[in-house]
């Protein structure tokens, strides 16, 4: 592989301790990966404090910024992407119509109700106080460079992976 400058660069076993004069060796996929999983857990944790998960965030913002009240498989099939395996979603659901954080009309269309807006409005605040711990010290810029070399490998990847 080259580098903008046309050198080639070497790729260097994961190192957590690596020295940060090289990090352009350090493979991406080690990087990334650690990132996810440490930002998924403090949020994860974090929900756990207000008796929440983020798949019900996820699930409570898709029903309330919706256009129109979505049904049950369309939730499902629009969080299906975010969620470990099928089921995870309808389960999902299931729990926030017991709590009373969703409710259905006649139609089974999904709806969110006063406690269901408040939950949503709760961990949107939760998050949004997260966020500003996980960008402590990273510019908008620096998140946007971030951002735009991920969304390029993942596209070249994509672009030579096999059916």
């Amino acid at each position: 592989m080259e580098s903008p400058t046309g050198t080639a660069t070497d790729q260097a076993p994961a190192d957590p301790a690596a020295a940060d004069d090289r990090p352009a060796t350090q493979p991406i996929g080690y990087w990334s990966g650690l990132a996810h999983t440490a930002v998924t857990r403090h949020l994860r944790d974090s929900m756990a404090t207000i008796d929440a998960t983020q798949p019900q965030y996820w699930v409570l913002n898709n029903v309330g910024y919706a256009p129109a009240a979505p049904s049950r498989a369309e939730v499902a099939d629009q969080l299906a992407p975010l969620a470990d395996g099928p089921y995870e979603i309808p389960r999902v659901v299931d729990q926030l119509l017991h709590r009373g954080w969703l409710r259905t009309d006649a139609e089974q269309r999904l709806y969110l109700p006063d406690a269901g807006e408040a939950a949503r409005v709760r961990l949107r605040e939760l998050v949004t106080e997260l966020r500003a711990v996980v960008h402590d010290g990273v510019s908008d810029e620096e998140y946007v460079a971030a951002l735009t070399v991920l969304r390029r490998m993942i596209s070249n990847v994509e672009a030579v992976r096999k059916p």
